[in-house]
């Protein structure tokens, strides 16, 4: 017996008929690749940026045209960490092809050759790097880059949370690696990040290394009505039902955010027997458990905040949102030490992602996060 598919899928590659719309997204994303582009894809946290990726690496044209290699280095702090995580990627995504290329990577990368592992078995180099071996990483990276010259095929490298770098306590990494990077000509690079205040100043402000490098590809919540028939017509599919209000209200609640209206929806498909219809008051309780299943994490996170960036964050809660942050009324109606006290509170909050700038206003960053103080009355 084949066991029915939840159709939300919330981790993982996405099969294309489970793959709801970013259809123009897709189609701006896979031209641009195809056509030797770089390209710096941002949107809020959990909007689906790399599941895009995914989806669109996944289609012929890019599968079989290019080597497609993903770092992710949201957590690295250093820039030899960068380097190390670079290095893992390209070794796992391009030198595990065939047995020429993984030797070749070991004579290219020079400066770790002392620090490969190898596999008496296969006859083969292993990439045992541990960070303490990244001891030139400047020079490391241009052995990387120069391998991928030679790599036989075009490679894409997708480098995730790319803001990251600009926390490095190395001063010149933007400028190492645009240096680097524009002498390629047998790479182009997805840039993609969450934090759009600093991409954008990355990539617009002429003072930066970055300026004008890469195409802008930004994403937004899928639309409602798109995303309503998505999930009506897998609710259908199954024999199943759901209010189109009850959708609208889990929508609404999560704006949009791709990954919690993805996870409500599983969990409302998955409660859901067949023949019957869930309701406003199901994905209520869905939405209910949803929070308690997020309260440590949502604890913890802010257990890494000051009290001044605290008072800061429920001051924003209760606004809603905010324009004069720094402004005496504000300042007074919520008893904050001082307008230089809450500028330093705001610089820290968008710095981790807890609060956001869209032009002069201030919003909480997670709809989760906003429910879970709706909850606590802070």
């Amino acid at each position: 017996m084949v066991k029915n598919i939840n159709p939300f899928i919330v981790s993982g590659k996405i099969a294309p008929e489970y793959f709801c719309d970013r259809v123009k997204e897709a189609a701006d994303l896979q031209k641009s690749l195809d056509n030797q582009m770089n390209v710096v894809l941002t949107s809020a946290r959990r909007m689906g940026k790399t599941s895009l990726v995914d989806f669109v690496f996944d289609k012929p044209e890019i599968k079989d045209e290019y080597v497609t290699i993903t770092v992710d280095i949201l957590h690295t702090t250093t820039f030899r960490e960068f380097i190390l995580a670079l290095g893992t990627a390209v070794f796992d995504s391009v030198a595990t092809r065939s047995e020429k290329l993984r030797k070749q990577f070991v004579t290219f990368l020079k400066s770790l050759s002392a620090s490969f592992g190898y596999d008496t078995i296969q006859n083969m180099p292993t990439f045992d790097v541990k960070l303490g071996d990244v001891q030139n990483p400047d020079y490391t990276l241009a052995e990387i880059f120069s391998y991928l010259e030679h790599v036989d095929r075009r490679c894409i490298i997708v480098i995730d949370e790319f803001q990251q770098i600009t926390r490095y306590p190395e001063k010149n990494v933007e400028a190492l690696l645009r240096s680097h990077i524009q002498k390629l000509s047998n790479a182009n690079f997805v840039f993609s990040g969450s934090q759009r205040r600093l991409m954008e100043e990355m990539f617009f402000s002429a003072k930066r290394p970055f300026f004008q490098s890469a195409k802008s590809l930004r994403l937004e919540p899928i639309d409602y009505k798109i995303y309503l028939d998505f999930a009506t017509s897998h609710f259908q599919e199954a024999g199943k039902n759901i209010e189109p209000d009850a959708f609208s209200h889990v929508y609404e609640t999560f704006m949009g955010v791709t990954l919690y209206v993805q996870r409500i929806m599983k969990d409302a498909f998955a409660e859901t027997p067949t023949g019957q219809m869930c309701n406003q008051d199901a994905v209520n309780q869905l939405i209910e458990n949803y929070i308690d299943e997020n309260d440590s994490r949502l604890r913890e996170q802010l257990a890494y905040i000051t009290e001044a960036q605290k008072e800061l964050l429920y001051a924003v809660h209760a606004e809603g949102q905010v324009q004069g942050i720094t402004s005496m009324a504000f300042n007074r109606k919520y008893r904050l030490r001082s307008p230089s006290s809450t500028q330093s509170a705001a610089l820290k909050l968008l710095e981790y992602d807890i609060i956001t700038r869209k032009e002069n206003t201030y919003s909480i960053s997670d709809p989760l996060m906003k429910l879970w103080l709706d909850r606590r009355k802070v």
